[in-house]
């Protein structure tokens, strides 16, 4: 059948012209012009939606530290096509599901049924001594990418050094017993493994100064941006602790975070072959330093606050 094309209607302008408009005063045309442009509203600005950073590719091998309820796992696999996941946390299975009910245990029966393996009492200071990372690696290898999102000691603890203190050396050991579990074997520095740490953004987080510890472990940092949430569709942050009784209005998948990538020292990039990473107690010696330095700065805005409210008196 042939199509039906428009056809042209071809008219008589000189029959449909519309009459001309009468001349018009231009004082009189200029004050409709003015009128016209403050009464128009101004253009709202196109928000750009920014496309999430998703530091794996498919087919990774990767290996997540300190996992909660394993929801981030899970969304890895459904979600990015991951097919080469070993997930770990620091509780036991029984101590995990009763934490997270019921979540938890719906999780990792989806892993395990996508044939990807699940690790409990896993420490993250000691990745290096642990038995069933070890035997993961012996039958299939080191890791592409090593993720830990959101590190945290837990606790409840008020005394903001303590707590800086602490998740400090948490991160230190953290990328110290890693090490041995990234591929450093490449052509190019894009080959060699990667080790991501999401952490919130501003305080106190900001004060463990992740990149420098990063550096003084022996590794060097690659880049850093913004974690998005929505790009993990199914993820839930939780809490240390566990489920918040009753729920509760508190959401870390809304708080601003970052991400932060390193790899091995060697070859280039920022760091250098040359440069060995400080011992344990060298890392000690540092973060004490780091702790003077905010109590110091702490006592001099106090000092500050003091003389102000000295002055404001007078």
């Amino acid at each position: 059948m042939a199509k039906n094309k428009k056809r042209k209607i071809h008219t008589n302008h000189a029959e449909h012209r519309k009459p001309a408009r009468p001349p018009q005063r231009k004082d009189v045309a200029k004050s409709k012009s003015s009128a016209k442009h403050q009464t128009a509203k101004p253009a709202k600005p196109q928000q750009q939606h920014q496309q999430p950073t998703i530091p794996f590719l498919a087919e990774d091998r990767i290996l997540l530290i300190g996992e909660g309820d394993f929801s981030l796992s899970r969304s890895i696999v459904a979600e990015h096509g991951c097919c080469d996941v070993t997930a770990t946390c620091y509780d036991s299975q029984e101590e995990l599901f009763e934490k997270y009910k019921p979540q938890a245990e719906s999780h990792v029966q989806y892993l395990e049924e996508e044939g990807q393996k699940v690790l409990y009492s896993v420490d993250a200071t000691k990745l290096d001594k642990n038995k069933q990372l070890a035997k993961a690696v012996a039958e299939d290898g080191k890791f592409n990418v090593i993720l830990f999102n959101f590190p945290h000691v837990g606790g409840k603890s008020t005394d903001v050094n303590r707590q800086v203190r602490f998740n400090q050396e948490l991160l230190v050991k953290f990328f110290q017993t890693a090490q041995g579990l990234s591929v450093v074997s490449g052509s190019n520095e894009e080959e060699k493994g990667t080790i991501v740490v999401t952490l919130f953004e501003g305080e106190p987080y900001t004060l463990w100064n992740v990149r420098d510890l990063a550096r003084h472990a022996g590794l060097e940092v690659v880049r850093s941006f913004k974690f998005l949430a929505e790009a993990y569709p199914g993820y839930e942050h939780v809490r240390t602790l566990g489920n918040l009784v009753g729920g509760g209005g508190w959401k870390g998948e809304d708080r601003e975070a970052r991400s932060y990538v390193f790899r091995m020292k060697g070859g280039g990039g920022n760091g250098g072959a040359n440069e060995k990473p400080k011992t344990q107690a060298e890392m000690q010696k540092e973060m004490e330093r780091q702790r003077r330095e905010r109590l110091g700065a702490g006592d001099k805005r106090k000092r500050a606050k003091d003389d102000d409210s000295s002055s404001d008196e007078d």
